[in-house]
């Protein structure tokens, strides 16, 4: 599994979409982080949460808020329509922290925990993945996130 934690900036509102069988959410935002060095470009990255987690996203989170973000870090490969394979970063969180508006004291009452937040969350992948503009779909086959052949470009 890679884990990963990021502070990011929302650039797109959460939509709320369900699973095939309309039992479980699933929520899908772009968000976007600095580049390593202060000359590099803004990178964008898709957040995706489940289940409950996908509900508080929808209900918590607005374009322009800043959050800390942890989950798991993967890539998945597309097939294009122009009949060429495309490979993109997708983070799946786990939990998020709010970090606009929140005091001190208060902070740890702002923390949305996949573990308190899922409801009769199953493990399934099998959505339709979404190009970053989130309106175009495209058949995904995901591959696995140890491909040596292929590093994550930040």
């Amino acid at each position: 599994m890679n884990s990963c934690v990021l502070m990011a900036k929302v650039i797109s509102n959460p939509e709320l979409r369900y699973t095939p069988d309309n039992q479980t959410e699933v929520a899908q935002m772009l968000v976007e982080f600095e580049g390593r060095r202060s000359e590099d470009p803004p990178c964008i990255l898709k957040v995706v949460g489940w289940g409950g987690l996908a509900t508080q996203m929808k209900e918590s989170c607005t374009e322009g808020d800043r959050l800390i973000l942890e989950g798991r870090l993967s890539m998945n490969t597309f097939e294009r329509k122009e009949g060429f394979k495309e490979k993109r970063a997708e983070l799946v969180i786990s939990r998020f922290y709010p970090l606009d508006g929140v005091s001190e004291s208060s902070s740890a009452h702002n923390v949305v925990s996949f573990d308190t937040a899922k409801s009769s969350q199953q493990r399934d992948s099998s959505y339709d993945e979404d190009d970053y503009n989130m309106d175009e779909s495209d058949t995904a086959t995901t591959s696995s996130s140890n491909e040596t052949d292929d590093p994550i470009p930040f």
